[in-house]
Formats: C-alpha cells, sequence, structure tokens
C-alpha cells in the first residue's frame, strides 16, 4: 500500500489491510516520499524471486523454442510439354494464372506490364533453364490456359536502344502471332498427340493378334 505519507491514504490502509490479508496476501505500507518501508518490500521481493529460481531448477532446463522464417516456396513451375510440333512449355501457378485472366492482349501496354511482372517473379528464367528460345509456345494455366508467343524481357539498355523508338520487342505485334493462331495451333498440337497415342493403341493391339473385328 503506497503513499503511507499522506494522512487519508494511511487510514484508507488501514481500513483494507485486513481484507487483503485474510484473502493470503502479504501486505506493505510503504511512502516513496517518506522512503519507509521500501527495506522489508525488497527483501520479500528478493524471497519471492529466489523461490521462483528454485522451483524452476527442480523442473530441469526448459526447452528453448527457436523461430526460423519459412523458406521461400516457389510460385510457379513449368512443365514442358513435347508433340509432333516440337515442345510448348506450360506454366502454373496461382500468379501467374491470376496476372494472365487481368491482362488485355489487345493492349500492348497491358502485355509489356505482364512481361515485367513475370519477368519479376522469375518466369523467364526459368523458361530459360527449361530450354525455351524466343518465339517458343507457353502456355499459362492448365487445359487451354493462355497461349502466346514468349519474346525474353530486354536485359540492357544497349538492347533497347537497338529496337525501334517507342517499341519494345516483346510486344511487337508484327513479330506475335493473333490469339487465334496460336490457340488454334495449340489445338492442333493436341489433336496430334492424342492421335499419336491412338495409333500406338493400334498397334500395340495389332501384335498383340486382337482387333476390334476379331473380336465381333
Amino acid at each position: 500500500l503506497n503513499k503511507l505519507d499522506v494522512p487519508e491514504a494511511k487510514d484508507l490502509a488501514d481500513l483494507v489491510r485486513p481484507d487483503l490479508e485474510a484473502r493470503g496476501f502479504r501486505v506493505f505500507d510503504i511512502s516513496t516520499v517518506a522512503r519507509s518501508g521500501l527495506r522489508e518490500l525488497t527483501f520479500a521481493l528478493g524471497e519471492i524471486i529466489a523461490g521462483h529460481r528454485a522451483t524452476r531448477a527442480d523442473e530441469g532446463p526448459q526447452e528453448r523454442v527457436v523461430i526460423r522464417p519459412r523458406g521461400s516456396e516457389k510460385e510457379f513451375s513449368i512443365r514442358v510439354e513435347g508433340g509432333t510440333y516440337g515442345n510448348l512449355y506450360r506454366i502454373v501457378g496461382a500468379k501467374p494464372e491470376r496476372w494472365v485472366q487481368q491482362t488485355d492482349f489487345r493492349n500492348d501496354e497491358a502485355v509489356g506490364f505482364l512481361a515485367d511482372r513475370l519477368d519479376k517473379l522469375g518466369v523467364e528464367d526459368e523458361l530459360f533453364r527449361a530450354g525455351a528460345t524466343p518465339g517458343a509456345t507457353v502456355v499459362i494455366g492448365e487445359g487451354d490456359g493462355v497461349v502466346f508467343d514468349w519474346q525474353p524481357s530486354l536485359s540492357s539498355a544497349a538492347e533497347l536502344m537497338t529496337a525501334p523508338r517507342g517499341t519494345d520487342p516483346r510486344i511487337d505485334p508484327s513479330n506475335r502471332r493473333t490469339t487465334s493462331q496460336r490457340r488454334e495451333q495449340y489445338r492442333e498440337r493436341m489433336d496430334a498427340k492424342a492421335e499419336a497415342r491412338a495409333d500406338l493403341e493400334a498397334e500395340r493391339l495389332s501384335s498383340s493378334g486382337w482387333s476390334e473385328e476379331s473380336d465381333g
């Protein structure tokens, strides 16, 4: 109970002390101004700390909790899919798939912005590692996805200076197939793969001496 140097506070302390002691609390009358009762309080605190340390020592060493930052997880993957018409590179991941859905491919500036975002995400580096070359067919997303011809980003100011003023080789319409052309060639690749699987199955059945006609 503090401020015992004030007469009213002392009267209040006398009033509440019995109730606190009845609840099991140790009560100390102190005054920081008069510096009274501080020694007794200090000794009592020392006893409490010593008792707590003794209890912790009996419990044995506590296991230390180590918090480590999570490792950065890749936000996309690239799958190389081969076929009669050559390889295509499929990019699967929440971010790139969302970005292409938000992009207006009729707008050259929007396409350039998409290329920058994919580059910062590391897509271009991974395409290079996967063996993609400029002009390679890239599909973002499963199924039909969004199909386009990949043109690497400019890697230096010197490359930018070699391009005509006000243009960006990554989004030059004269160097890109139309969306309908890209999708049509993509479907042709898928049809060719299906036909190849059917031919292989027919050849397997033929070699085993079984056919639909003989079954009938």
